[in-house]
């Protein structure tokens, strides 16, 4: 808003300024501004482009993993074959490529904890590294579910 003061008290009669107010002007530049800012990466990505076909293999070739369980008596079996516990690295390198692959370590519930330990330090001895425990989620019906307060 723009306006004058008076240099003196008798100046009574003084012409009105008409000035621009720009502060609007200045808002909405600063508004498309930043409109622009974020519609620009994402016009430039949605080209459409006819892609060349190949014969190549993907690159991320992933193979299903080596599950090795553990039933309530104790018992260990790779996939489904029952093996003892002083042959789990051997048989587990009888698998091509077995080093490379992930390790799914499935357990009863009912066994203690440092029987799973020991079976996945006897895995990581043999120079697996990617060994992972498999749980399941609880499946809880919707009444279950506390209400929101």
């Amino acid at each position: 808003m723009a306006f004058a003061l008076r240099k003196h008290d008798s100046e009574f009669d003084s012409a009105p300024l008409s000035d621009m107010n720009v502060t609007p002007l200045v808002d909405v530049m600063l508004v498309l501004l930043i409109v622009f800012m974020v519609a620009a990466p994402l016009m430039a990505t949605g080209i459409p482009v006819d892609l060349p076909k190949t014969q190549t293999k993907p690159l991320a070739d992933q193979k299903p993993p080596i599950v090795v369980s553990l039933d309530a008596e104790g018992r260990l079996f790779v996939d489904k074959s029952e093996v003892a516990q002083e042959r789990i690295v051997s048989v587990l390198g009888e698998t091509p490529e077995a080093k490379d692959r992930r390790i799914h370590v499935r357990a009863d519930q009912t066994l203690s904890y440092g029987r799973i330990v020991e079976v996945m330090g006897l895995i990581n001895s043999g120079g697996y590294t990617k060994v992972a425990l498999v749980s399941e989620s609880p499946v809880r019906p919707v009444s279950a579910v506390p209400a929101a307060q």
